[in-house]
């Protein structure tokens, strides 16, 4: 069986991992930080591009 990682960093989950919603998707990561800096990560690739 697969182990699961966190989305942000690749560290092993265990029972503790948070869920969070990021574009439509459920998402598990670590930490609060590490669902903040995803949050960031996707607002910035979403972000309208200024010419």
């Amino acid at each position: 069986m697969a182990e699961k990682t966190c989305a942000a960093c690749d560290y092993p989950l265990d029972e503790t991992a948070i869920q969070v919603k990021i574009g439509g998707k459920t998402v598990e990561v670590c930490c609060e930080e590490c669902a903040q800096k995803l949050k960031e990560a996707y607002d910035a690739a979403t972000a309208p591009r200024k010419n």
